[in-house]
C-alpha cells in the first residue's frame, strides 16, 4: 500500500508541476539547472549529497560532468549511485554493473544495476543528506533511468 501512495504522489507531483508551467506565463525563457550552477551550489553547500548520474550529465557550457563541476565548487558529494550502463555509461544494455571508485575523482559508486539488488543498502542511503538527479531519457517506459529514479525517490521517502 505504502509504494501505491508514494506512486501516486509521485505521479500528482509530475502532474501539478506540467499544469503550473502550463499556466504560468513564461517572461523570460525557461533555464535548467545546470545553468544556474550558482544557485545549485548554493543550496547544496554544507551538505552531502548524493547524485544520481550517468555519462549524460555533462554541463554544456563548460563541458564538463556535473560531478567534477559540483567537486571543483567544493560540493560534498558521498555517493554516485549509477544506474543501467553504469556511470560512465560504458556497459551494454543489460550487463550487470558492479559498485565501484570514480578514478578519476575517488568518490566511490555504487551501482543500482547491480543484478543483486533494487535499491541501496541502509548504509548508502544514510550516507547523504541531499540526492541530486541528472540523467537524460528518451521517455520511454521500457528505459531504466526513470525506474532507477524512482526507486531512488522510493528509497528517499523511507529514509
Amino acid at each position: 500500500m505504502r509504494t501505491v501512495i508514494r506512486y501516486a504522489f509521485w505521479l500528482l507531483s509530475l502532474f501539478l508541476m506540467s499544469e503550473i508551467q502550463a499556466v504560468t506565463p513564461q517572461k523570460a525563457p525557461l533555464k535548467l539547472g545546470a545553468e544556474r550552477m550558482d544557485v545549485v551550489t548554493r543550496l547544496l553547500k554544507d551538505k552531502q549529497v548524493g547524485l544520481v548520474v550517468n555519462q549524460t550529465s555533462i554541463l554544456e557550457k563548460q563541458q564538463k560532468h556535473l560531478l567534477d563541476a559540483l567537486l571543483e565548487e567544493g560540493i560534498n558529494i558521498k555517493k554516485v549511485f549509477a544506474p543501467e550502463h553504469g556511470f560512465r555509461g560504458t556497459a551494454d544494455a543489460g550487463e550487470h554493473v558492479a559498485s565501484s571508485v570514480d578514478e578519476r575523482t575517488g568518490v566511490p559508486i555504487r551501482s543500482l544495476y547491480d543484478g543483486r539488488t533494487r535499491r541501496p543498502s541502509d548504509e548508502a542511503m544514510r550516507s547523504f543528506d541531499v540526492l541530486l538527479v541528472d540523467m537524460q531519457d528518451v521517455g520511454l517506459r521500457f528505459y531504466t533511468y526513470y525506474i532507477s529514479m524512482l526507486r531512488m525517490m522510493d528509497a528517499c521517502a523511507d529514509f
